[in-house]
C-alpha cells in the first residue's frame, strides 16, 4: 500500500509546526481562497466555511492527496470576527477591546480527499478571558511581542500568556491554530490513524 499523500492547505507556519508534531509526512500548498466573512455569518459557521474552502481548493488540483484545511475565527459577541490586525494600530485597538472580557476563538479542521469522496470537518471553540489590560501593557507587550498576525493579538503560546486571565477548551493546541485532537480524530475516521503502519517507518 502506497504512503498516503498528505497536503497541510496553509501559509500558517504555526499549523505547519503543530502538524509536524505528529511526525507525518506532509507537504504544504498554499490554498487560493477569499476569507471574507459573508454577510450575516456566524464567526463558528465562517471558520468551518473556510477551512473545508481551503482544503478543497487544494483538493482540486491534488485529488489523489489528504488535504487538511484550516480557520479560525475570534469573536467578542458570537456575530462579529475578529481578525488579524496586520499592524500596531489595529492590534492595540483589538487589546483595548479585549481587556476584561472574554473573547471566543472558533477553529475548524477539514479534511478532504477527491478520489475517495471523503470529506469531513470538526470545529473546536476555545474561550479566552484576558486581564484587565491598560495601555502601557499593551504597548509593552506589542513591543516585545508585536503579534500582528494573530486574530486577537495575542500569541497564547508564548508572551501573550501573560494577558490572559483563563483559557478554556478541550482541544489545547486549538487556539495556536490548528486543534490537533481533531486532526488526529478525522484521520482516524479516513483510516489513517496517525499510530497506524500505513505511513512508513521513517518518521
Amino acid at each position: 500500500m502506497p504512503q498516503p499523500d498528505l497536503i497541510l492547505a496553509s501559509t500558517s507556519a504555526y499549523r505547519r509546526e503543530l502538524l509536524a508534531r505528529l511526525r507525518l509526512p506532509f507537504r504544504v500548498v498554499p490554498p487560493a481562497v477569499d476569507e471574507s466573512q459573508a454577510a450575516g455569518e456566524l464567526p463558528a459557521s465562517m471558520a468551518r466555511r473556510l477551512a473545508l474552502a481551503k482544503a478543497e481548493a487544494v483538493a482540486a488540483l491534488h485529488p489523489q492527496a489528504w488535504v487538511i484545511g484550516s480557520d479560525q475565527v475570534a469573536s467578542a459577541d458570537g456575530r462579529s470576527g475578529i481578525g488579524k490586525p496586520g499592524g500596531h494600530a489595529a492590534a492595540v485597538a483589538q487589546l483595548r477591546a479585549a481587556s476584561g472580557r472574554e473573547l471566543s476563538f472558533h477553529t475548524a479542521v477539514a479534511l478532504v480527499n477527491r478520489e475517495t469522496g471523503f470529506t469531513a470537518c470538526e470545529t473546536c471553540e476555545t474561550r479566552v478571558r484576558f486581564r484587565n489590560l491598560d495601555d502601557a501593557t499593551i504597548e509593552r507587550y506589542l513591543q516585545l511581542e508585536p503579534a500582528y498576525d494573530c486574530a486577537g493579538s495575542a500569541r497564547s503560546e508564548a508572551l501573550g500568556i501573560a494577558l490572559v486571565e483563563r483559557i478554556a477548551s478541550d482541544d489545547p493546541s486549538a487556539l495556536v491554530g490548528l486543534p490537533m485532537i481533531a486532526v488526529c480524530s478525522l484521520l482516524e475516521r479516513a483510516g489513517l490513524p496517525v499510530l497506524g503502519d500505513g505511513w512508513g517507518e521513517d518518521r
